[in-house]
């Protein structure tokens, strides 16, 4: 649960805003997208893989 301490007088925007970085950082929403489609660990592994081939790529043309 996510509690965010309101000091007397504070702006209910600020406070919202405060919840909203707080609920973020947890990555509920990332977790529950994820759960939403399952996909199996090999698929998970192979779009790691191409993505770690992707970005070596352009790491070399960048040093060229």
């Amino acid at each position: 649960m996510i509690i965010v301490p309101i000091k007397e007088g504070e702006n209910i925007e600020r406070a919202l805003k405060k919840f909203k970085r707080k609920f973020e950082k947890t990555g509920a929403v990332r977790e529950m997208r994820a759960r939403k489609n399952f996909e199996k660990p090999s698929v998970k592994n192979r779009i790691a893989h191409q993505k770690a081939v992707y970005v070596q790529k352009l790491r070399l043309l960048e040093e060229q």
